[in-house]
């Protein structure tokens, strides 16, 4: 019986240099902080252009794991970081634009998040975590306060409390994700009718939230989290009901 070949994959130089940058990563051999050789050394010993290396290393800048730092001298050049939040939220805010989630979708996965941060939140922030959160909520009550300003706060205050609860990754993808309906939910914000009065609900479920986790009641966290983010969150997925995730 004859032998039946089938054409082996082709890969772009760049993403030979990016599996091979992997690779070392995942044994081991490169951390966070590690600086990698420069150009003009890393590119013949990988055996590719220079071009090659640099459009790899720009993937890696955008995905979050890399920053480069132009110039001479012992700062300059590719270090070895981690910076997920910011480039997580950049790439679902874009899949979120594309349709390739729903306003559902999300819904649900924040609801999800929030109510494990919390209910963590509740047992393991520091009183130093509670007190930067309150400090948030405080600046959130100012009368006047900006709609735009209000809505970076309250972000803030949402992936703080996330971060607090010991649970990294959970704070990442709580960042990410709220950073994906950040837009939605400015548009929203801006569109109430009576802008004081709905900030004010709003920081009065803050408060109240805040709360719950000093006295370490994790339950009625979670359960006042998902019906704060309903609230808000659960009227756009109604206003788009019958529209495309990317339509604006």
């Amino acid at each position: 019986m004859p032998v039946e070949w089938q054409p082996v994959r082709q890969s772009r130089t760049h993403e030979l240099v990016l599996q091979s940058i992997e690779q070392r990563v995942f044994a081991g051999e490169l951390r966070a902080g590690d600086r990698l050789p420069p150009e003009r050394e890393l590119a013949p010993v990988l055996g590719v252009s220079r071009s090659a290396l640099r459009e790899a290393l720009r993937v890696l800048e955008t995905i979050g794991v890399l920053v480069a730092q132009p110039g001479r001298g012992p700062d300059a050049g590719a270090r070895i970081v981690r910076h997920p939040d910011d480039a997580l939220g950049r790439l679902l805010r874009l899949h979120f634009a594309l349709g390739s989630y729903s306003l559902e979708d999300v819904l649900e996965a924040r609801v999800v998040l929030e109510r494990s941060s919390f209910e963590a939140a509740a047992r393991n922030a520091s009183p130093e975590d509670l007190d930067e959160a309150e400090e948030l909520v405080a600046r959130m009550a100012e009368p006047g306060v900006p709609v735009l300003e209000f809505n970076d706060l309250d972000t803030r205050f949402h992936v703080h409390i996330a971060r607090s609860s010991g649970n990294e990754l959970t704070s990442t993808l709580t960042s990410a994700v709220r950073e994906s309906v950040r837009p939605l939910i400015l548009r929203a914000l801006e569109a109430a009718d009576d802008w004081p009065a709905t900030a004010a609900a709003l920081n009065a479920e803050h408060t109240e939230l805040l709360g719950l986790v000093r006295a370490g009641e994790g339950a009625s966290a979670a359960d006042l989290v998902e019906k704060h983010i309903r609230s808000l969150h659960g009227t756009l997925v109604d206003e788009n009901s019958d529209r495309e995730p990317g339509d604006s």
